[in-house]
């Protein structure tokens, strides 16, 4: 993995066979970055994505093993039990060029990950609320 900082901004070039969330939290952990955006393009594998299900409160859960175009990765980032937390959606598409999406949970650069990262100076953190099931996001005023 690379890493090349910009003013608020960090371009982060995740390198074949390395894990995408894993790694992207970590720079996230090692600058301070506990709220902000990402995006980002690639060429991805062992892809696990979902759909979260409000009525069981559970997310419906499928693996895609072969390579995919990383055609869309958005994202943010806010705190959650005081670490960085990246809630991210991807869109990716399959060699007949079949987009798929979802909640992204991991997946594997396959050729190569290229993210952007901007930090954001914001208090936003989240917090699990017992109707939906999830921590959810919680804005203050600043």
């Amino acid at each position: 993995m690379e890493v090349k900082q910009s003013g608020q901004d960090f371009l982060v070039y995740i390198q074949k066979d390395e894990s995408v969330m894993e790694n992207l939290t970590s720079i996230c952990k090692k600058n301070d970055i506990f709220n902000g955006q990402i995006s980002g393009i690639g060429a991805v594998k062992d892809i696990e994505i979902g759909a979260y299900d409000l009525s069981s409160k559970i997310y419906l859960q499928k693996i895609y093993k072969e390579i995919h175009e990383l055609v869309s990765f958005q994202g943010n980032i806010t705190l959650k039990d005081g670490n960085p937390f990246i809630h991210a959606h991807i869109t990716i598409a399959d060699h007949d060029l079949l987009a798929r999406g979802g909640h992204l949970f991991e997946m594997k650069v396959a050729v190569v990950g290229e993210f952007i990262i901007r930090k954001i100076d914001s208090n936003a953190y989240r917090e699990y609320n017992n109707d939906i099931g999830l921590a959810v996001w919680c804005l203050e005023e600043e």
